[in-house]
């Protein structure tokens, strides 16, 4: 047991006068000193997962953080390693820990919609990524995102590619009945785009599309929130100006043909098809919109974690090292091949690869390279579950009181994030903030996730 644990589970945040060790000028210069060995210990793979465990167990036994402090504070930390440390075993659980237990589920059901978020998880199939952790996986192409809420629902599917608002919205029962579902890892960043019909080339204003129709995929999907916070940003209310019409990803391409929508914020690789197919043209590139925000994620029910949890950390470690290499860009052409076959994305190979290496044509007449276009970064951060509950709460899907902080650590497991990265010497273990809360801007306004009520009341075009 240290006081340098990782996640401080021993700490009540309190602010002593002068230095508690005596080895240091000030408590300021004990508590930086303690902070840069207890971040270090974030790129030591087996003393994360040792402090993993023992965060845990401190967490079980002390469910409610109030209760935690109010016990640190009444008999000092120093004490209270002792007495717990006197009442669990966790020598015993951190070795158990650092050991690759048998496999409680081999044969595998994972539901996937055929878009370019999915590429980790549709790519760990013809790459071998599952095999390589002992796992036989069939992927299950949906052909919609309510289906695959349905098919978690019901047990038919082990874990899913998700849209990224999908498990908070399951979990809080919106649109269908509660059941506790987790975000392991998000799938994608960016790789979004709004698509117009080509009859609007010269209407690139967004003041002047209201009566405009537009797609999205999904209610709970980050197309929904981002095209409703983008035309608002323009003045437009999204409920009362625009028409917004939940349509399958498959099925916006027909229907740009057929002028039933002006356009659409959808998935790649419908953008880049719309272009392909000369029957649209991208206006906007959803990166413009919030640089590095997540889309799609991988997630499962909780009820499969705890019953399965050698098979959960074995489909872990296959998702994000596919994730690793589908954000290497040298790998990028052989990905587009292996993902854009019949069984898998049937599409052209091209327009996979377009939209993934970010060199691409318009549709207006010009080749752009954005190499940042689409990004697979994992990391499930807190604050992007916080955003999403921002909005969801902005345009009405929330009624009432939230305690947002609560419902994004409990879906996002950021933590366990860390903990298989760190396993698998990937970088992003040891990307700041530790907290899980990072600060981004949308659309040049800044989000400050510890503030998402101060953030939330400063819209002015809103439903709550």
């Amino acid at each position: 047991m240290t006081d340098k644990n990782f996640y401080r589970p021993y700490s009540e945040h309190s602010s002593l006068s002068g230095c508690t060790c005596g080895a240091h000028g000030s408590q300021q210069e004990h508590d930086l000193q303690a902070e840069r060995e207890r971040l270090a210990r974030g790129r030591d793979s087996e003393a994360l997962s040792r402090d993993f465990v023992e965060a845990a167990a401190v967490r079980a036994l002390f469910p409610h953080d109030a209760t935690r402090r109010r016990f640190l504070k009444a008999v000092g930390m120093g004490t209270a390693m002792a007495a717990i440390a006197s009442v669990l075993p966790l020598q015993s659980l951190q070795a158990m820990a650092e050991e690759k237990g048998p496999l409680e589920k081999k044969n595998l059901k994972i539901g996937f919609i055929p878009i370019n978020c999915a590429t980790p998880l549709i790519m760990a199939d013809p790459m071998g990524f599952y095999r390589e952790q002992g796992l036989n996986v069939s992927l299950q192409k949906t052909a919609g995102w309510a289906l695959v809420r349905d098919n978690m629902l019901n047990g038919e599917l082990d874990a899913s590619h998700f849209l990224a608002p999908m498990p908070l919205a399951i979990s809080m029962g919106l649109g269908s009945s509660a059941q506790p579902m987790r975000v392991a890892t998000i799938q994608n960043t960016n790789g979004q785009a709004i698509t117009l019909a080509l009859k609007h080339k010269d209407n690139r204003d967004p003041h002047n599309w209201k009566g405009f129709k537009f797609a999205i995929p999904f209610e709970f999907s980050m197309h929904n929130f981002l095209l409703r916070y983008y035309l608002a940003e323009h003045g437009l209310d999204p409920d009362r100006d625009v028409q917004l019409r939940v349509t399958p990803p498959a099925e916006m391409i027909a229907n740009l043909r057929a002028g039933n929508i002006d356009g659409f914020l959808g998935p790649d690789p419908f953008n880049q098809r719309a272009v392909y197919d000369g029957i649209g043209f991208i206006h906007i590139l959803s990166k413009d919109i919030w640089d590095g925000h997540p889309c799609c994620s991988f997630g499962t029910s909780q009820a499969f974690i705890e019953q399965n949890p050698n098979t959960f950390a074995a489909l872990y470690r296959a998702i994000l090292n596919a994730a690793t290499a589908a954000n290497d860009p040298a790998n990028l052409p052989a990905i587009s091949q292996a993902i854009s076959t019949p069984n898998y994305l049937n599409q052209p190979e091209i327009v996979i690869r377009q939209a993934l290496t970010g060199r691409y044509a318009d549709g207006l007449g010009k080749v752009q390279n954005e190499p940042d276009r689409a990004g697979f970064d994992a990391m499930p951060w807190y604050s992007m579950a916080t955003w999403m509950l921002t909005q969801m709460k902005r345009w009405g899907y929330v009624k009432g009181e939230m305690n947002f902080s609560a419902l994004a650590e409990q879906v996002f497991l950021m933590t366990d994030a860390r903990r298989q990265m760190a396993s698998l010497a990937m970088s992003e273990a040891n990307a700041e903030p530790a907290s899980g809360y990072k600060s981004f801007s949308v659309m040049g306004r800044p989000f400050d996730p510890r503030q998402p009520q101060a953030y939330l009341d400063g819209f002015a075009i809103k439903r709550s």
